[in-house]
């Protein structure tokens, strides 16, 4: 009976810990949104004030989460996390008060604002995987598991935050958010045996002033996953939209459930499958599916078929995101890895934050059609940025072939290498390369 590539992860040493850690410590970030979302919406009697400022928390994350990132790979996971942490903590206690105590607008921003230091935890556990299994399959696997970890967490964590804020009191959720921000944080960062190891200065000589986010191999796929995050938020937003047309917003809930149902189910498969495709024709592959699987958004005249149709949408949604981080991990340096990871993550999230705008203007301007209009335009944009990238990646890619081995060590394990040993098919190598960008 074939091992179970899942149960193999975790085989090496502390990888249980970590990822438990780690586990506690991201489920705050969708609670922290909906939680402060839900606790204005009952303070303020209101929801545009609410969704502003939610948004500034969501937006500011998207770009200070980089720059954590970025301290993380000079100084290492154990000397930023603590300080980002606390000071993240600390803004989102200082929200909490201004909105219990009634004080100005401006307060609320400024310290949404500030709340955006919480760390990318999703990028600092994929950043330990990375250093246990770097050309190996099992790495795929992680990257499959951890995106399946993500959909959970956005499940999860703005289900139990409108609970608390409704049925507790109105800061419950944002409280209960730092706490278990704090005491993920606390847990991780002692682990150093799995914390990537802090590469040394005079190795990364000329690159350490330059954002990860100016070399072409990084901004396209994080571009690319900006345009899959808009389609992510229509279906947010068209599908409470839709329901309600229908005429209950409940049902809402099982058009949610089957997209992060089929995300999952996909993001677990494809973590085992053999797929021995060069990464630029996965890309592509998965950019394109998730383009056309919007087409059938216009066509829906039910919540069973949004459901169907949104079920099949996620299908492409966590392997993609899989090959994107496949990608940036064998085209990015290593001491440039996480921050890479975390504008990846940055990307999705503007797209979301996106989508769910962009399609609620238009809802309310032209109606449901219109609506799911926008996810249609995005996928076109991503497949777009898919061809475009093309010939970057493939350079990139093929350069790690040269620099790295070619094919990941002979194993028994099922998990696929979503590049094979054949560099002439477009780089389609497992390994990374060392070297810089150019600028």
């Amino acid at each position: 009976m074939a091992a179970n590539p899942y149960r193999e992860l975790f085989t090496a040493p502390g990888t249980t810990a970590f990822s438990a850690a780690g586990l506690l410590a991201r489920l705050p970030l969708p609670m922290a949104h909906m939680g402060i979302l839900t606790m204005l919406s009952e303070t303020s009697g209101g929801y545009a004030l609410p969704g502003l400022v939610a948004g500034t928390f969501t937006l500011s994350m998207a770009f200070l989460g980089p720059q954590v990132s970025r301290l993380v790979d000079r100084h290492g996971q154990h000397r930023v996390l603590p300080v980002a942490t606390g000071l993240s903590v600390i803004a989102l206690g200082a929200l909490i008060l201004c909105a219990h105590a009634g004080a100005p607008d401006w307060t609320l921003f400024l310290f949404a604002l500030l709340s955006g230091l919480m760390p990318s935890m999703g990028a600092m556990v994929r950043a330990r995987w990375t250093e246990i299994y770097r050309d190996r399959p099992q790495l795929t696997t992680a990257y499959s598991m951890e995106s399946v970890v993500d959909e959970l967490t956005y499940v999860i964590g703005p289900a139990v935050a409108v609970t608390l804020s409704t049925s507790l009191f109105p800061q419950a959720a944002p409280l209960t958010a730092g706490v278990l921000l704090v005491a993920g944080v606390a847990l991780f960062v002692p682990q150093r045996r799995t914390e990537p190891a802090v590469r040394p200065r005079a190795q990364a000589v000329g690159t350490r002033s330059r954002s990860a986010i100016r070399s072409a191999p990084v901004f396209l796929p994080a571009l690319a996953l900006l345009f899959c995050g808009v389609i992510a938020g229509t279906v947010d937003t068209m599908g409470l939209a839709f329901a309600a047309e229908q005429g209950d917003k409940a049902l809402a809930g099982f058009v949610y459930a089957a997209y992060a149902l089929g995300s999952g189910l996909a993001g677990l498969a494809f973590g085992v499958l053999r797929v021995n495709w060069p990464p630029t024709r996965l890309l592509l592959a998965g950019l394109t599916g998730s383009a056309l699987t919007t087409l059938p958004f216009l066509l829906v005249d039910s919540v069973a078929a949004l459901s169907v149709a949104v079920f099949l949408a996620g299908v492409f949604f966590a392997p993609t995101m899989v090959v994107i981080m496949g990608v940036v991990e064998r085209t990015t340096p290593g001491h440039r890895l996480t921050e890479a990871m975390t504008w990846m993550i940055a990307g999705l999230q503007t797209g979301v934050a996106a989508g769910a705008a962009v399609s609620g203007a238009v809802f309310d301007g032209a109606g449901v059609r219109a609506g799911f209009g926008v996810a249609v335009s995005a996928g076109v944009l991503a497949v777009l940025t898919g061809l475009c990238g093309l010939p970057v990646l493939r350079k990139r890619l093929a350069r790690a072939a040269s620099e790295r081995p070619a094919a990941y060590p002979a194993s028994g394990s099922s998990s696929h290498s979503i590049a094979s040993n054949s560099s002439a098919a477009g780089g389609s190598s497992a390994s990374k390369a060392c070297s810089s960008s150019p600028s």
